[in-house]
């Protein structure tokens, strides 16, 4: 296929595509009913409020590292928060 001069290419972010937005809200909430403000969890995963605020609004994407670190933060194992989010997907 060849793509005329005109032609615009624009590449979806892995956070922007639909199969991922069960994610950031997931994790919200796993924040919210833990109790813990975005600083809170931030000073626990060892990052700023502004990280923990990207993850949750999409503009970052988190990998199963961070999921991990996440999850635990929030006082759930990482094998019961990743059955939950499947039920979601």
């Amino acid at each position: 296929m060849q793509l005329s001069p005109d032609t615009v290419c624009v590449s979806t972010k892995a956070q922007h595509r639909r199969a991922y937005q069960a994610l950031p809200t997931f994790l919200r909430e796993l924040r919210e009913q833990a109790e813990l403000s975005q600083r809170e969890l931030g000073d626990r995963v060892g990052r700023p409020q502004s990280w923990i605020h990207n993850c949750e609004s999409r503009n970052r994407r988190v990998d199963v590292t961070e999921f991990t670190e996440w999850v635990r933060a929030c006082g759930v194992k990482p094998e019961k928060a990743f059955a939950a989010l499947l039920k979601r997907l």
